[in-house]
């Protein structure tokens, strides 16, 4: 066969080759990932896939038809949403895991040892390059227990309502890195007159200044030559702290993992996202932690995750969060169906609710613990959900200030992302791709539509190499120099 049918409810099949008329039925050419019609499906009637509609007939389809954005509309769907209805128990495991991580003395536990240099405001943007980029490979041979020394710089800070979403999310990242575990030192800077004032920040959320957490500003400091002068002398003073943590053994329990996908194509909801949910599951059935995101790439899916919801609360917390996005597009003159992109298009999918359901198998099928905002701390053990726009760089800044050690990141396309100071690892949904980017990508889920793996045996692969980044073992995205310029805060509100 050279096409796949996911239930048999579904009135569409996947083209797992490109098929041209005449054959598996088809009428007229099926570019490979694409769908075709299996029956004739009159204008105004659902589509489904996956059991579920992704769209309606936008016209009369016939059998054999190849089905796509010219006749295939995208509309809300009436849910009638369950809660905690679906939900599968944890066996926890008898042995558990363990991998060689850095304990942090507030019990946290990081995969990475950084110096991080954030800024306030993108007014300092400049001083903090300069002073990560002074300490080179060369300058930090004599400390082979740091990682590096990464400048987190960002567009914002200032032209900026002084409270309200957009502050509050931009200083919960800031915090979330100045307190992450895969951080050992923090160098803070801004340039004095911004709206995020550092130390509103310090008061807000309770951080101590001293040895391995500074701050200053180019204003009280003089100048812009004066502050990348006294900011390497500070780094230079942490080093040898920071150098003295070693890792030790620990609970893959303290592990907290980034689910994350980019350049989807028709493939993702059928071999990375599953395999990546799989791994999920065995994370958290070591009581370790799997962070979902994205929230518009759940819309559409979101009736598949309050059933799985741990109680009532947590399931409207995360239809509060799809509520919201609706009046956010709204208001901003957009359409939760702008996403997919033009390379999601291409790659076969065709509406958001399709993309949403093969997004939302990342998270596997434990019961989902907790629903957080952006960038807000993520305290529950489990499967949880972290609000966050479906721009790749955004939503992962928030996922790691929420407390990702790890990133997995599934595309279908191709995607060159990388993350510091969590390192991210990148699975293939097809084997093409993974050839044609061979140094980019760690892990070929595409074996699994060949029939060479299976969704086990591949989630299995996923979760045996997060032990092992998390022990030190570098992605390739991290051996290629990925994540200095991937840290991007979510700009919520108006720029005055």
């Amino acid at each position: 066969m050279r096409t796949l049918r996911l239930s048999q409810a579904d009135n569409v099949v996947t083209a797992l080759a490109a098929l041209a008329p005449g054959e598996e039925g088809a009428r007229e050419p099926i570019p490979r990932g694409h769908k075709m019609a299996t029956q004739a499906i009159p204008k105004g009637a659902p589509v489904r896939k996956y059991a579920q509609v992704i769209g309606y007939a936008a016209s009369d389809i016939a059998a054999g038809a190849h089905v796509h954005t010219h006749n295939l509309a995208f509309r809300a769907v009436e849910t009638a949403y369950e809660f905690a209805t679906n939900l599968r128990p944890v066996d926890p495991v008898a042995v558990p895991d363990t991998f060689l991580g850095y304990r942090r003395a507030s019990g946290r536990v990081g995969t990475r040892n950084f110096i991080a240099v954030l800024t306030s405001v993108n007014c300092s943007a400049t001083a903090a390059r300069m002073i990560a980029g002074h300490f080179t490979p060369e300058r930090l041979a004599a400390y082979p227990n740091v990682d590096g020394v990464v400048a987190f710089v960002h567009g914002t800070g200032c032209g900026m309502a002084g409270s309200g979403d957009g502050f509050e999310a931009l200083q919960r990242v800031m915090w979330g890195y100045a307190r992450h575990p895969n951080v050992g030192g923090v160098l803070m800077a801004g340039l004095g007159c911004e709206m995020n004032q550092i130390d509103w920040l310090v008061e807000a959320y309770g951080l101590t200044p001293g040895p391995l957490f500074q701050t200053m500003t180019i204003q009280d400091v003089g100048g812009l030559r004066k502050t990348v002068d006294l900011g390497i002398r500070k780094i230079e003073a942490m080093l040898p702290i920071v150098n003295d943590v070693r890792r030790e053994p620990c609970p893959a329990s303290d592990l907290m993992v980034a689910l994350q996908c980019g350049g989807s194509d028709a493939w993702s909801g059928i071999t990375a996202n599953p395999a990546l949910g799989h791994a999920c599951d065995l994370l958290v059935a070591q009581g370790g932690t799997g962070v979902l995101a994205e929230t518009p790439e759940i819309y559409g899916a979101e009736h598949l995750l309050t059933a799985r919801a741990i109680d009532r609360d947590t399931g409207e917390r995360l239809l509060a969060l799809i509520r919201w996005w609706e009046d956010y597009t709204l208001r901003n003159k957009g359409s939760m169906d702008n996403n997919p992109s033009p390379g999601n298009k291409a790659g076969g999918l065709t509406t958001i609710l399709e993309k949403s359901l093969g997004a939302a198998a990342k998270g596997g099928t434990t019961p989902l613990m907790g629903v957080y905002k952006y960038a807000e701390p993520v305290t529950a053990r489990g499967f949880t959900f972290m609000d966050s726009p479906g721009y790749d760089p955004a939503s992962v800044t928030g996922q790691i200030a929420s407390g990702c050690t790890l990133v997995a990141f599934t595309t279908g396309r191709g995607s060159a992302f990388g993350s510091k100071p969590s390192p991210c690892m990148k699975i293939a949904t097809n084997t093409r791709m993974f050839d044609r980017m061979t140094e980019d990508m760690d892990i070929d889920a595409g074996r699994i539509l060949t029939g060479g793996a299976t969704v086990e045996e591949v989630g299995r692969e996923i979760y045996a190499m997060w032990l092992r980044m998390a022990s030190g073992e570098r992605s390739k995205s991290e051996a290629q120099g990925l994540g200095d310029f991937e840290f991007v805060p979510w700009q919520i509100g108006a720029v005055m």
